[in-house]
């Protein structure tokens, strides 16, 4: 019987993985394909010349937000938050910032441009995510209590730390992400 459960999770989680690989491929394509992996759009969102980064990011979460929250009220799943910590969160962005201001992309971005061929996305996108990943593991343990667990705040989502139902949360973030994705359209940018 427990041998039947165990060739259950792991054929579950086959699937879960061969899913995976297909959004991601899928989320790489849509990201080309909004123009967001090409370095000048990057340069120009960080500049705040060109939003079409922000454009794609935001349609993003509005499209996830709601459809996450949605199957979430239906019983369809479950989510499974993580565990953070302000140090977690100021290291991850700090270390996330420093690679993002050298090579000029994120790791999305990167594995996105990758894929049409950009060769300093190879070198150093893919290299720097590996030379980075392979760094932090080694230094995982030394940091662990010092800096990672620093101001931990637990699995908790904002409704539950608000203690509001999450569609007091969602349907605001949503209609402020709309609103400025038409504010943006209507200046031009």
């Amino acid at each position: 019987m427990m041998e039947d459960k165990l060739k259950g999770l792991r054929s579950k989680r086959r699937a879960q993985l061969a899913i995976g690989l297909f959004i991601g491929i899928g989320f790489g394509f849509l990201l080309q394909k909004g123009g967001v992996t090409r370095y000048d759009v990057i340069v120009g969102q960080l500049l705040l010349d060109d939003f079409t980064i922000f454009k794609v990011m935001a349609s993003a979460v509005i499209s996830g937000m709601v459809g996450v929250h949605l199957l979430k009220s239906l019983g369809l799943v479950s989510l499974h938050p993580k565990p953070g910590s302000l140090g977690s969160s100021a290291l991850g962005g700090l270390i996330f910032g420093v690679g993002f201001g050298i090579l000029g992309r994120c790791p999305g971005t990167a594995a996105g441009a990758v894929g049409q061929g950009s060769v300093d996305a190879l070198l150093g996108g893919v290299v720097g995510i590996l030379l980075g990943a392979g760094i932090f593991a080694w230094g995982y343990p030394r940091i662990e209590e010092k800096v990672l667990r620093r101001g931990d705040f637990g699995d908790v989502t904002i409704p539950e730390i608000l203690g509001v139902n999450r569609w007091l949360v969602v349907i605001p973030a949503v209609l402020i992400l709309v609103g400025l994705l038409f504010w943006l359209e209507g200046m031009g940018t």
